[in-house]
């Protein structure tokens, strides 16, 4: 037992559990009725404490930052780095955020001023960026020959909840507002969410209240527990990838069940004992990666020694071999590591923030207006409804197979920054398909920005180690990574919301036909063609590095 809690395998198992309860930030869209009958807002006070939630979720440079400091010090001791520190971080921010929260919603604590809850909030959110930084660099640590495949199976665990939440809202609600309801899960953080309002259905029984307790409790305990086990391994054996594409097939299934799931018990109204299969069935779904990691240890403990490492090398790659001997080194890619302040000094960093700004910015502003654009076009609110799940969909899948696919082509010696490429450059018909405004535009829209903007999601964080180094990942793809909030301020508030309100007449300054959006697509789709000419300087720029990144991962993997 003690030798399977030690494999990069059970790592991996143990930052999947951790991510199917990380995404606690994206189910406000739950208990915000309560917070705001008991906190006696009104709807721009919530509006406010929404914004928190946004900034806490997608600003996780600190966790980089903590991240390096403790992997580093690891790594000089000689032992297999843990992050534990940073989910400790992590589950302290959690429970304490949403249990101040909890106890100022039941009493028992006097009624905080809003700015104080705002940093109940904020804290609470940004708990979810120390467990993705956490789960997502050591993922890509011992899997760096598959950054994008070990990206997309951590960061799926992050997509179908827009579409989950909208249901279970929908099924409660008749008054439930689907404009208002995008901006507080626009982030996508996993089918996690999803996961979570399985533990409402099945536990809360319609109680808000007891959720927010629950997502006090839950995610902290969960990565309390299981952070023994996430590990960083150096090591690399023949059967990782096959090993890899298991997890995901795990992930996809989870997935479809997660949806099917929804579907039903927004169209059947379950009784208890039906919600209580229901989360059995998903709980025994998710216990299921435990026997890829068995399977796993124990092919690598088959008389032929699938891998082998030298004691005392904590930096030392080995790949599979049948003779059991250490082949080399592989020196060579910690030599590139840098740091932030070394990393925003160059280039390469620019060129992927600014291809990240139009890319992530303008896809997050699509789905914050969706709603109101399909209301301007005349779709119903059944089909605007229809819309928002139909972008949970895609996106997941943008992001799972964005870095499984752009994996396969790596090998195959195409640089990945070509994939960045290839989806700003799609991107922009998307967005000429949403300005257009034919019949049935916005479905074929949806699939085609929801697919190019969840690919981003995993392209980036891959690159990223890529260029910059694993050490530091952590911090660096954070940094980036807020090119997602920056841009989609940008293009929500300074484009779309202001040549909206410049052509809205009438009662509640609304605005029907093309024209209310028509030039503010046209606009994004000329950043998206912009995103894509910098993203192709960034492919040409780094062409000759990626080639011989190719050539030292082919050897590794070609020797057996």
């Amino acid at each position: 037992m003690e030798s399977l809690l030690n494999t990069k395998w059970v790592s991996t198992a143990a930052s999947i559990w951790i991510q199917c309860t990380s995404g606690a930030s994206y189910t406000f869209g739950i208990y915000s009725s309560v917070l705001k009958s008991s906190q006696s807002y009104d709807q721009s006070t919530l509006d406010t404490v929404s914004v928190f939630k946004d900034i806490g979720a997608n600003v996780g440079v600190l966790s980089g930052l903590l991240y390096s400091t403790v992997t580093t010090s690891s790594r000089r001791s000689g032992v297999n780095s843990s992050p534990w520190v940073v989910h400790v971080a992590g589950a302290i921010q959690c429970f304490v955020g949403y249990f101040l929260m909890w106890a100022s919603v039941v009493g028992l604590i006097s009624r905080p001023p809003v700015p104080l809850m705002c940093l109940f909030m904020l804290v609470a959110a940004h708990a979810q960026t120390f467990f993705n930084t956490a789960n997502v660099v050591s993922g890509v640590e011992n899997f760096r020959d598959f950054g994008g495949t070990i990206v997309g199976i951590m960061k799926i665990r992050p997509d179908l909840e827009n579409f989950a939440v909208f249901a279970l809202l929908a099924k409660t609600s008749s008054k439930f507002d689907c404009v208002n309801s995008t901006p507080s899960i626009k982030g996508f953080l996993g089918l996690s969410g999803a996961i979570l309002i399985q533990v409402y259905n099945a536990l809360c029984q319609g109680d808000p209240t007891t959720f927010i307790l629950i997502l006090a409790i839950v995610p902290t305990l969960v990565s309390l527990t299981l952070m023994p086990c996430v590990k960083i391994y150096k090591t690399t054996t023949f059967d990782d990838k096959n090993h890899l594409n298991a997890f995901s097939a795990i992930a996809l299934i989870v997935a479809a069940y997660l949806m099917l799931a929804i579907i039903l018990e927004n169209i059947f109204s379950f009784p208890v004992w039906g919600r209580t299969i229901t989360f059995i069935i998903l709980l025994v779904l998710l216990a299921s990666p435990v026997g890829i990691a068995a399977k796993a240890l124990k092919e690598e403990k088959d008389p032929l020694e699938r891998y082998h490492q030298i004691p005392g090398e904590p930096d030392q790659t080995t790949v599979g071999s049948s003779s059991g001997v250490n082949l080399f080194r592989d020196d060579e890619d910690d030599e590139k590591d840098m740091n932030l302040f070394q990393a925003m000094v160059t280039v390469n960093f620019w060129l992927l923030f600014i291809a990240m700004i139009c890319g992530m910015g303008s896809g997050l502003a699509t789905i914050n207006n969706i709603s109101q654009i399909g209301e301007s076009l005349g779709y119903t609110t059944m089909e605007r409804s229809s819309l928002v799940a139909l972008w949970s969909i895609w996106n997941f899948l943008g992001r799972f197979g964005g870095g499984f696919i752009s994996d396969i082509f790596l090998h195959k010696g195409w640089a990945r920054p070509l994939f960045i490429v290839i989806t700003l450059a799609t991107l922009t018909f998307g967005h000429l398909i949403v300005a257009s405004g034919f019949p049935g535009n916005l479905y074929i829209g949806s699939i085609v920005v929801g697919i190019c903007y969840g690919s981003q999601w995993s392209l980036m964080p891959a690159i990223t180690s890529e260029i910059f180094g694993v050490r530091h990942m952590g911090t660096i793809f954070n940094a980036i990574a807020i090119a997602s909030p920056v841009g989609s301020y940008v293009f929500s508030v300074r484009i779309i919301g202001y040549l909206y309100d410049k052509v809205a007449e009438g009662e509640g300054n609304s605005c029907y036909g093309t024209k209310c959006f028509m030039l503010s697509f046209i606009i994004m789709a000329s950043v998206a063609f912009f995103g894509f000419l910098v993203a192709l300087a960034l492919f040409f720029r780094t062409r000759w590095f990626y080639g011989q990144l190719v050539v030292r991962r082919l050897r590794r993997l070609s020797i057996s």
